[in-house]
């Protein structure tokens, strides 16, 4: 009987830690997305992807 108690506190332990990480992450998330650093980094890291490689010209794409 104590072990069966014993699992169920470490399981509901782990859903509430579980729910705690997707809080956070989500938040620190948005506040990064949302800050002027993030939207300066979001900006550079844009341009960066869209230059070509030399790759991009081989002859399957003609």
């Amino acid at each position: 009987m104590i072990a069966a108690q014993f699992f169920g506190t470490i399981v509901l332990w782990l859903i509430g830690l579980l729910i705690l990480h997707f809080v956070i992450y989500s938040a620190v998330k948005s506040g990064i997305n949302n800050s002027v650093i993030g939207k300066s980094y979001g900006n550079n890291y844009e341009t960066k992807s869209e230059k070509k490689s030399f790759l991009d010209a081989d002859l399957d794409n003609d």
